[in-house]
């Protein structure tokens, strides 16, 4: 779609999400933990953790940030205004 547009606005957060699931999967992998493992240590289901990790629902911010802890993994946002 258009820059600007809801349908655009929409496509990229869609991509953002499937970074971020990568990103999960990843560090998760590298920690040797399963999905299951690292559930309990977020304090969630196993199926929350596979949902993040393919993107498939909206995760809270809070769900996130537990996981990346978890995951003893640094996260730095980067966030810019649009003049």
């Amino acid at each position: 779609g258009k820059v600007g547009t809801a349908e655009r606005d929409n496509y990229e957060y869609e991509r953002r999400m499937d970074v971020l699931g990568r990103m999960i999967k990843q560090a998760r992998q590298e920690r040797n933990l399963t999905q299951e493992q690292l559930g309990e240590l977020v304090g969630v289901q196993k199926s929350q953790i596979s949902k993040l990790e393919s993107s498939t629902n909206s995760a809270t911010i809070d769900t996130i940030l537990k996981v990346f802890k978890a995951l003893k993994a640094e996260i730095n946002f980067n966030v810019r205004l649009e003049e």
